[in-house]
Protein backbone atom coordinates (compact mmCIF):
# COMPACT_ATOMS: atom_id res chain seq x y z
CA UNK A 1 0.00 0.00 0.00
CA UNK A 2 2.66 2.60 0.85
CA UNK A 3 4.68 1.96 -2.76
CA UNK A 4 1.39 2.65 -4.87
CA UNK A 5 0.84 5.23 -2.09
CA UNK A 6 4.30 7.22 -3.04
CA UNK A 7 4.04 6.09 -6.63
CA UNK A 8 0.62 7.62 -7.34
CA UNK A 9 1.34 10.53 -5.51
CA UNK A 10 4.58 11.22 -7.33
CA UNK A 11 3.23 10.46 -10.71
CA UNK A 12 0.21 13.38 -9.67
CA UNK A 13 2.94 15.72 -8.85
CA UNK A 14 4.89 15.29 -12.13
CA UNK A 15 1.62 15.31 -13.91
CA UNK A 16 0.50 18.51 -12.41
CA UNK A 17 4.04 20.30 -13.47
CA UNK A 18 4.72 18.33 -16.28
CA UNK A 19 2.81 15.73 -17.40
CA UNK A 20 -0.51 18.08 -18.08
CA UNK A 21 1.52 20.81 -20.42
CA UNK A 22 3.06 17.36 -22.11
CA UNK A 23 -0.35 15.47 -23.09
CA UNK A 24 -1.64 18.73 -24.43
CA UNK A 25 0.79 18.39 -27.72
CA UNK A 26 -0.32 14.08 -27.14
CA UNK A 27 -4.14 15.14 -27.57
CA UNK A 28 -4.26 18.67 -29.68
CA UNK A 29 -0.93 17.65 -31.57
CA UNK A 30 -1.91 20.05 -34.54
CA UNK A 31 -1.56 23.47 -33.23
CA UNK A 32 -3.68 26.21 -33.67
CA UNK A 33 -2.04 29.35 -33.75
CA UNK A 34 -3.13 33.08 -33.21
CA UNK A 35 -3.52 34.57 -36.82
CA UNK A 36 -2.04 37.99 -35.95
CA UNK A 37 -2.70 41.24 -37.72
CA UNK A 38 -2.06 45.10 -37.33
CA UNK A 39 -5.02 46.55 -36.14
CA UNK A 40 -6.39 50.13 -34.67
CA UNK A 41 -9.55 49.00 -33.00
CA UNK A 42 -10.39 51.83 -29.70
CA UNK A 43 -8.42 50.84 -26.47
CA UNK A 44 -10.04 51.59 -23.33
CA UNK A 45 -7.08 51.67 -20.61
CA UNK A 46 -7.96 50.72 -17.27
CA UNK A 47 -6.02 51.46 -13.66
CA UNK A 48 -7.28 50.65 -10.47
CA UNK A 49 -5.15 52.07 -7.59
CA UNK A 50 -5.35 52.23 -3.69
CA UNK A 51 -2.81 54.44 -1.87
CA UNK A 52 -0.37 54.42 -5.12
CA UNK A 53 1.15 57.91 -4.89
CA UNK A 54 4.40 57.35 -4.95
CA UNK A 55 3.86 55.12 -8.49
CA UNK A 56 0.64 57.00 -9.70
CA UNK A 57 2.48 59.59 -11.75
CA UNK A 58 4.89 57.86 -13.29
CA UNK A 59 2.62 55.00 -13.96
CA UNK A 60 0.26 58.19 -16.33
CA UNK A 61 3.73 59.28 -18.34
CA UNK A 62 4.18 55.98 -19.30
CA UNK A 63 1.01 55.26 -20.27
CA UNK A 64 0.44 58.44 -21.86
CA UNK A 65 3.69 57.98 -23.69
CA UNK A 66 2.65 54.42 -25.61
CA UNK A 67 2.76 53.77 -29.01
CA UNK A 68 -0.89 54.28 -29.65
CA UNK A 69 -3.70 56.78 -31.38
CA UNK A 70 -4.18 58.95 -28.93
CA UNK A 71 -7.57 59.42 -30.34
CA UNK A 72 -8.31 56.14 -30.16
CA UNK A 73 -6.80 55.74 -26.59
CA UNK A 74 -8.67 56.36 -23.53
CA UNK A 75 -7.07 56.02 -19.92
CA UNK A 76 -9.29 55.77 -16.79
CA UNK A 77 -8.13 55.71 -13.39
CA UNK A 78 -10.42 54.25 -10.30
CA UNK A 79 -9.44 54.83 -6.83
CA UNK A 80 -10.55 52.32 -4.49
CA UNK A 81 -10.73 54.65 -1.25
CA UNK A 82 -7.16 55.66 -1.65
CA UNK A 83 -6.47 58.01 1.68
CA UNK A 84 -3.13 59.24 0.36
CA UNK A 85 -2.30 61.85 -2.50
CA UNK A 86 -3.41 59.47 -5.22
CA UNK A 87 -6.26 61.32 -6.35
CA UNK A 88 -4.31 65.07 -6.35
CA UNK A 89 -1.45 62.90 -8.71
CA UNK A 90 -4.32 61.52 -11.07
CA UNK A 91 -6.27 64.54 -11.29
CA UNK A 92 -3.08 66.92 -12.71
CA UNK A 93 -3.43 64.08 -15.90
CA UNK A 94 -7.20 65.15 -16.74
CA UNK A 95 -6.21 68.14 -18.88
CA UNK A 96 -4.15 65.59 -20.94
CA UNK A 97 -7.44 63.19 -21.58
CA UNK A 98 -6.71 61.11 -18.30
CA UNK A 99 -10.56 59.98 -17.05
CA UNK A 100 -10.40 60.04 -12.88
CA UNK A 101 -12.76 58.04 -11.10
CA UNK A 102 -12.36 58.35 -7.45
CA UNK A 103 -14.85 55.74 -5.48
CA UNK A 104 -16.17 56.84 -2.10
CA UNK A 105 -14.85 54.36 -0.50
CA UNK A 106 -12.47 51.00 -0.83
CA UNK A 107 -14.70 48.42 -1.84
CA UNK A 108 -11.23 45.90 -4.10
CA UNK A 109 -10.05 46.53 -6.89
CA UNK A 110 -12.59 44.36 -9.25
CA UNK A 111 -15.15 46.94 -8.14
CA UNK A 112 -13.17 49.30 -8.94
CA UNK A 113 -12.22 47.67 -12.59
CA UNK A 114 -15.98 47.04 -12.87
CA UNK A 115 -16.85 51.14 -12.19
CA UNK A 116 -14.39 52.02 -14.53
CA UNK A 117 -15.66 50.09 -16.70
CA UNK A 118 -19.34 51.43 -17.08
CA UNK A 119 -16.87 54.16 -18.60
CA UNK A 120 -15.31 52.46 -21.08
CA UNK A 121 -15.60 52.98 -25.07
CA UNK A 122 -13.14 51.01 -26.43
CA UNK A 123 -13.58 48.67 -28.13
CA UNK A 124 -10.77 46.38 -26.69
CA UNK A 125 -10.45 46.80 -22.77
CA UNK A 126 -6.98 46.44 -20.93
CA UNK A 127 -6.01 46.39 -17.79
CA UNK A 128 -2.82 47.30 -15.99
CA UNK A 129 -1.57 47.11 -12.32
CA UNK A 130 0.25 50.58 -11.70
CA UNK A 131 3.38 48.87 -10.38
CA UNK A 132 3.56 46.92 -13.81
CA UNK A 133 5.74 48.80 -16.58
CA UNK A 134 4.97 47.86 -20.05
CA UNK A 135 6.95 48.27 -23.19
CA UNK A 136 6.33 51.45 -25.48
CA UNK A 137 4.62 49.02 -28.11
CA UNK A 138 2.46 46.97 -25.57
CA UNK A 139 -0.72 48.10 -26.83
CA UNK A 140 -0.41 47.84 -30.53
CA UNK A 141 1.14 44.06 -29.87
CA UNK A 142 -2.04 43.04 -27.55
CA UNK A 143 -4.20 44.34 -29.58
CA UNK A 144 -2.82 42.74 -32.61
CA UNK A 145 -4.21 39.45 -31.17
CA UNK A 146 -7.50 40.26 -31.33
CA UNK A 147 -8.06 40.00 -35.64
CA UNK A 148 -8.51 36.57 -34.99
CA UNK A 149 -11.59 36.07 -34.38
CA UNK A 150 -11.44 33.16 -31.95
CA UNK A 151 -9.93 35.45 -29.11
CA UNK A 152 -11.52 36.83 -26.69
CA UNK A 153 -8.72 37.86 -24.51
CA UNK A 154 -5.26 38.34 -24.23
CA UNK A 155 -2.32 37.86 -21.71
CA UNK A 156 0.62 39.05 -21.40
CA UNK A 157 3.98 37.70 -20.04
CA UNK A 158 5.42 38.32 -16.91
CA UNK A 159 9.49 39.46 -16.71
CA UNK A 160 10.43 39.41 -12.68
CA UNK A 161 12.94 41.91 -12.01
CA UNK A 162 14.78 40.87 -9.25
CA UNK A 163 16.13 43.31 -6.90
CA UNK A 164 19.80 42.29 -6.31
CA UNK A 165 19.93 41.31 -10.40
CA UNK A 166 20.41 37.96 -9.86
CA UNK A 167 17.83 34.94 -10.82
CA UNK A 168 15.57 34.23 -7.94
CA UNK A 169 12.96 31.42 -7.50
CA UNK A 170 10.00 32.97 -8.21
CA UNK A 171 11.68 34.06 -11.80
CA UNK A 172 12.51 30.14 -12.18
CA UNK A 173 8.31 29.68 -11.55
CA UNK A 174 7.21 32.08 -13.82
CA UNK A 175 9.30 31.43 -16.37
CA UNK A 176 8.07 27.78 -16.57
CA UNK A 177 4.16 29.16 -16.25
CA UNK A 178 4.69 31.10 -19.00
CA UNK A 179 6.06 27.81 -20.90
CA UNK A 180 2.61 26.38 -19.65
CA UNK A 181 1.16 29.17 -21.28
CA UNK A 182 3.00 29.03 -24.39
CA UNK A 183 1.95 25.32 -24.77
CA UNK A 184 -2.28 26.26 -23.83
CA UNK A 185 -2.30 29.27 -26.43
CA UNK A 186 -0.42 26.69 -29.47
CA UNK A 187 -3.01 23.87 -29.21
CA UNK A 188 -6.47 25.56 -27.32
CA UNK A 189 -6.72 28.39 -24.58
CA UNK A 190 -4.79 29.17 -21.89
CA UNK A 191 -6.82 28.68 -18.42
CA UNK A 192 -5.15 32.04 -16.30
CA UNK A 193 -4.41 35.61 -17.28
CA UNK A 194 -1.97 37.61 -15.42
CA UNK A 195 -3.83 39.98 -13.80
CA UNK A 196 -1.36 42.52 -13.89
CA UNK A 197 -1.67 42.96 -17.82
CA UNK A 198 -4.49 41.93 -20.11
CA UNK A 199 -6.96 42.74 -22.52
CA UNK A 200 -11.00 41.67 -23.81
CA UNK A 201 -12.94 42.26 -25.91
CA UNK A 202 -15.59 45.00 -24.74
CA UNK A 203 -18.58 42.38 -24.53
CA UNK A 204 -16.51 39.82 -22.53
CA UNK A 205 -16.59 42.31 -19.89
CA UNK A 206 -20.29 42.32 -19.67
CA UNK A 207 -20.36 39.73 -17.73
CA UNK A 208 -17.39 41.42 -15.18
CA UNK A 209 -18.07 40.50 -11.28
CA UNK A 210 -17.23 42.96 -8.90
CA UNK A 211 -16.66 39.93 -6.24
CA UNK A 212 -14.06 37.37 -8.38
CA UNK A 213 -10.74 37.53 -9.23
CA UNK A 214 -10.63 39.19 -12.83
CA UNK A 215 -8.17 37.76 -14.57
CA UNK A 216 -9.38 34.27 -14.24
CA UNK A 217 -12.97 35.33 -14.28
CA UNK A 218 -12.34 36.87 -17.58
CA UNK A 219 -10.80 34.26 -19.21
CA UNK A 220 -14.18 32.32 -18.26
CA UNK A 221 -16.45 34.54 -19.55
CA UNK A 222 -14.44 34.67 -22.99
CA UNK A 223 -14.90 31.07 -23.16
CA UNK A 224 -19.03 30.54 -22.33
CA UNK A 225 -19.04 33.22 -25.55
CA UNK A 226 -17.26 30.40 -27.47
CA UNK A 227 -13.94 32.47 -27.45
CA UNK A 228 -10.43 31.48 -25.97
CA UNK A 229 -7.47 33.07 -24.50
CA UNK A 230 -4.68 33.30 -25.26
CA UNK A 231 -0.87 34.91 -24.11
CA UNK A 232 1.41 36.56 -26.22
CA UNK A 233 5.46 35.84 -26.16
CA UNK A 234 5.57 39.64 -27.43
CA UNK A 235 3.24 41.75 -24.84
CA UNK A 236 5.50 41.51 -21.76
CA UNK A 237 4.56 43.30 -18.42
CA UNK A 238 7.80 43.81 -15.96
CA UNK A 239 7.39 44.20 -12.19
CA UNK A 240 9.74 43.84 -9.34
CA UNK A 241 9.73 41.48 -6.61
CA UNK A 242 8.21 42.13 -3.38
CA UNK A 243 10.30 44.03 -1.64
CA UNK A 244 9.37 42.42 1.86
CA UNK A 245 9.96 38.53 1.62
CA UNK A 246 7.83 37.86 4.46
CA UNK A 247 4.91 39.25 2.81
CA UNK A 248 5.82 36.60 -0.17
CA UNK A 249 3.32 33.84 1.68
CA UNK A 250 0.04 36.30 2.30
CA UNK A 251 0.84 37.40 -1.36
CA UNK A 252 0.51 33.92 -2.43
CA UNK A 253 -2.84 33.05 0.15
CA UNK A 254 -4.63 35.72 -1.31
CA UNK A 255 -4.18 34.43 -4.65
CA UNK A 256 -4.93 31.05 -4.20
CA UNK A 257 -8.06 31.85 -2.07
CA UNK A 258 -9.27 34.04 -4.21
CA UNK A 259 -8.78 31.26 -7.67
CA UNK A 260 -10.60 28.43 -5.25
CA UNK A 261 -13.21 31.10 -5.42
CA UNK A 262 -13.88 31.52 -8.89
CA UNK A 263 -13.17 28.09 -9.67
CA UNK A 264 -15.97 26.76 -7.48
CA UNK A 265 -18.24 29.25 -8.34
CA UNK A 266 -17.74 28.05 -12.08
CA UNK A 267 -17.82 24.81 -12.09
CA UNK A 268 -19.89 23.87 -15.19
CA UNK A 269 -17.07 24.32 -16.92
CA UNK A 270 -15.71 21.37 -15.82
CA UNK A 271 -18.58 19.63 -18.21
CA UNK A 272 -16.47 18.02 -21.12
CA UNK A 273 -19.54 17.75 -23.67
CA UNK A 274 -20.11 21.71 -23.05
CA UNK A 275 -16.56 22.91 -22.74
CA UNK A 276 -14.22 20.07 -24.56
CA UNK A 277 -10.47 20.14 -24.18
CA UNK A 278 -11.07 23.27 -21.69
CA UNK A 279 -12.18 21.46 -19.30
CA UNK A 280 -9.58 18.81 -18.88
CA UNK A 281 -7.24 22.20 -19.06
CA UNK A 282 -9.09 23.36 -15.84
CA UNK A 283 -8.61 20.25 -14.09
CA UNK A 284 -4.99 19.88 -15.29
CA UNK A 285 -3.53 23.56 -15.19
CA UNK A 286 -5.36 24.47 -11.82
CA UNK A 287 -6.97 21.62 -10.00
CA UNK A 288 -4.15 19.19 -9.59
CA UNK A 289 -1.91 22.43 -8.99
CA UNK A 290 -4.04 22.97 -6.30
CA UNK A 291 -4.10 19.26 -4.68
CA UNK A 292 0.24 18.92 -4.80
CA UNK A 293 0.62 20.08 -1.20
CA UNK A 294 -1.44 16.92 -0.22
CA UNK A 295 0.74 14.51 -2.76
CA UNK A 296 3.66 16.28 -1.01
CA UNK A 297 2.52 14.65 2.15
CA UNK A 298 1.45 11.67 1.41
CA UNK A 299 4.88 10.91 -0.68
CA UNK A 300 6.85 12.16 2.11
CA UNK A 301 4.73 9.99 4.76
CA UNK A 302 4.49 6.83 1.98
CA UNK A 303 8.69 7.28 1.60
CA UNK A 304 9.26 7.68 5.28
CA UNK A 305 7.52 3.87 6.16
CA UNK A 306 9.39 2.59 2.76
CA UNK A 307 12.84 3.69 3.99
CA UNK A 308 12.46 1.42 6.94
CA UNK A 309 12.79 -1.37 5.08
CA UNK A 310 14.43 -0.46 1.32
CA UNK A 311 17.90 1.09 0.96
CA UNK A 312 16.36 2.49 -2.67
CA UNK A 313 13.89 4.31 -1.00
CA UNK A 314 15.99 5.10 1.83
CA UNK A 315 18.17 7.34 -0.70
CA UNK A 316 14.90 8.67 -1.69
CA UNK A 317 13.82 9.58 1.23
CA UNK A 318 17.31 11.60 1.89
CA UNK A 319 17.09 13.51 -1.12
CA UNK A 320 13.42 14.66 -0.06
CA UNK A 321 14.62 15.38 3.02
CA UNK A 322 17.53 17.56 1.62
CA UNK A 323 15.26 19.47 -0.68
CA UNK A 324 13.17 20.50 2.57
CA UNK A 325 16.54 21.53 4.27
CA UNK A 326 18.05 23.46 1.65
CA UNK A 327 14.46 25.34 1.71
CA UNK A 328 14.21 25.42 5.43
CA UNK A 329 17.94 26.95 5.99
CA UNK A 330 16.67 29.94 3.01
CA UNK A 331 13.70 30.96 5.11
CA UNK A 332 15.82 30.37 8.48
CA UNK A 333 18.83 32.61 7.04
CA UNK A 334 16.36 35.14 5.81
CA UNK A 335 18.93 35.95 2.99
CA UNK A 336 18.29 34.15 -0.15
CA UNK A 337 20.90 31.85 -1.42
CA UNK A 338 23.46 32.90 -4.29
CA UNK A 339 23.01 30.58 -6.60
CA UNK A 340 19.90 30.18 -8.47
CA UNK A 341 19.22 26.37 -8.36
CA UNK A 342 19.21 26.48 -4.60
CA UNK A 343 16.42 29.29 -4.07
CA UNK A 344 14.06 27.12 -6.67
CA UNK A 345 13.25 24.36 -3.05
CA UNK A 346 12.30 27.39 -0.85
CA UNK A 347 10.34 28.66 -3.76
CA UNK A 348 8.95 25.70 -4.34
CA UNK A 349 7.71 24.68 -0.68
CA UNK A 350 6.50 28.24 0.18
CA UNK A 351 3.93 28.11 -3.27
CA UNK A 352 2.86 25.19 -1.51
CA UNK A 353 2.30 25.51 2.25
CA UNK A 354 0.33 28.57 0.80
CA UNK A 355 -1.93 26.50 -1.56
CA UNK A 356 -2.37 24.18 1.37
CA UNK A 357 -3.10 27.30 3.79
CA UNK A 358 -5.30 28.95 1.43
CA UNK A 359 -7.51 25.26 1.50
CA UNK A 360 -7.65 25.98 4.29
CA UNK A 361 -8.96 29.47 4.84
CA UNK A 362 -11.65 28.71 1.68
CA UNK A 363 -13.00 25.93 3.23
CA UNK A 364 -13.77 27.84 6.56
CA UNK A 365 -15.69 30.45 4.37
CA UNK A 366 -12.71 33.19 4.31
CA UNK A 367 -13.34 35.09 0.82
CA UNK A 368 -10.52 38.11 0.02
CA UNK A 369 -12.22 40.59 -2.29
CA UNK A 370 -9.59 43.47 -0.56
CA UNK A 371 -6.46 44.00 0.21
CA UNK A 372 -3.05 46.07 -0.21
CA UNK A 373 -1.04 45.55 -2.79
CA UNK A 374 2.36 44.08 -1.81
CA UNK A 375 5.47 47.35 -1.73
CA UNK A 376 7.72 46.35 -4.98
Amino acid sequence: MSAWLFAGSVFMIFFAYFGYPLSLKLIRPRHAPVQKMSILPSVTFIIAAYNEEKRIGQKLEDTLALDYPQDSFQVVVASDGSTDGTADIVRTFEDRGVEFLEMPGRSGKERAQKAALERARGEIVVFSDVATVLEPHGIRAIVANFADPSVGCVSSEDRLLARDGKPCGEGAYVRYEMWVRRVESSVHSVVGLSGSFFAARKEVCRDFSGEMQSDFRMLLSAVALGYRGVSDPKVLGYYQDIADPDKELSRKIRTVVRGLTVFFENRRFLNPFRYGLFSYQLLGHKLCRWLVPFFLVVAFGANLVLALSSFFFCLLFVGQAAFYGIAAAEHVRKVPFGHSLLRIPGYFVTVNIAIALAWKLYWSGHRIVMWTSSER
